[in-house]
């Protein structure tokens, strides 16, 4: 499938500054809107499951400042939604992403398992977790650490710490997740297996 070269490229210093140009005359209340409006961006996209949403009002941000060296627009908001709804559409064609916190094996609570089946997954995974790097082990904790708001601001913050952006963290995470799932699976496999 080929991509589209509009598509890859990010906001400019330019395109910024004419996007906040555009959303009030003041700088700091532009900002202040520029912020709402990507706000509201990633809330259009999170209320319709498109995954992730900040890539995606990311991604209509960067459109809208293009366009808007191109023409002139009246509403900037209002056609800001427009992109959005055509970014919507285009995702809805591509691949379907999911959370990684949303995965069928959290939906399946191990406390409905028989205790010897709990006690099992529980030190099979308790054996997997201690053979990836402490490193890798301390990021896959951390990264499940807290509830809703505090969640997300403590995945910030290990973004920031190591440097990568918020959809690089997540791509870390799952590629460990993976690894571990994948440990634990067969280690369960190996278990049943030895005690036929």
């Amino acid at each position: 499938m080929a991509t589209r070269t509009e598509d890859t490229r990010s906001l400019t210093a330019e395109g910024l500054g004419r996007l906040l140009a555009r959303l009030d005359a003041n700088r700091d209340q532009a900002a202040v809107e520029y912020e709402r409006l990507r706000r509201a961006l990633i809330k259009f996209f999170d209320w319709r499951g498109v995954w992730p949403p900040e890539e995606c009002a990311d991604e209509t941000i960067d459109r809208l400042s293009r366009r808007l060296e191109e023409i002139t627009v009246t509403d900037v908001k209002s056609y800001a939604l427009g992109i959005a709804r055509l970014v919507l559409l285009e995702r809805g064609r591509g691949p379907v992403f999911s959370p990684i916190d949303s995965g069928p094996e959290l939906r399946s609570s191990p406390e409905s398992l028989p205790d010897d089946e709990r006690e099992q997954l529980q030190n099979c995974f308790d054996d997997c977790l201690a053979q990836i790097a402490n490193d890798e082990r301390s990021l896959l904790l951390s990264y499940y650490a807290g509830e809703r708001q505090g969640k997300i601001a403590n995945r910030r913050q290990l973004a920031a710490a190591l440097g990568v952006s918020d959809n690089a963290l997540r791509s870390r995470v799952q590629r460990l997740r993976n690894r571990v799932d994948e440990c634990v699976h067969t280690c369960v496999a190996m278990r049943k297996d030895t005690s036929l």
